[in-house]
């Protein structure tokens, strides 16, 4: 488990080190967009209100987005302290935890995720903005569902 905790707290740190970053040392939020290799990154604000891609924007989910990622995360705590992982599930659930809590502090912070991170290649635009903890978040879910080393193992008392 004390993998897992290292590996969110790392993941948190790096997920709001970048977007103060952006946000408040780039000014991206007045800026809107900087071209560092374009096409294949370019810095794009856009605070996602919604959930990914921007849907439900339209609505204030706030509360209720904030909720869900506070319920996963705690879900995944005890279902990784209960039965156990390989290091790569821990690492996995740390990742996933991690970049939850990331954006929950986003939406409690400024009432919506900072994403910021637009990547396109080979012709195809990519019309939709990220960030790390999104990159995290979908690494852990991934790891944790198709990794055969992060699947858990159940104790066994001796």
């Amino acid at each position: 488990m004390r993998l897992l905790f290292w590996t969110s707290i790392w993941v948190f740190l790096l997920d709001q080190a970048t977007k103060y970053y952006v946000v408040h040392i780039l000014k991206l939020d007045v800026v809107k967009r900087i071209e560092v290799l374009d096409p294949f990154l370019v810095l794009q604000m856009a605070w996602n209100r919604g959930v990914n891609f921007g849907l439900g924007a339209g609505l204030d989910m706030r509360w209720v987005l904030i909720g869900v990622a506070v319920v996963i995360s705690a879900a995944v705590l005890i279902w990784l302290a209960r039965s156990g992982a390989s290091k790569w599930g821990y690492i996995a659930g740390g990742l996933l935890v991690g970049g939850a809590l990331g954006n929950v502090i986003d939406r409690l912070l400024y009432g919506a995720v900072a994403d910021f991170l637009n990547m396109s290649c080979c012709g195809i635009t990519n019309p939709y903005a990220f960030n790390v903890a999104d990159v995290a978040i979908f690494a852990g879910a991934i790891g944790l569902a198709f990794l055969p080393d992060a699947k858990t193992r159940k104790k066994t008392k001796p």
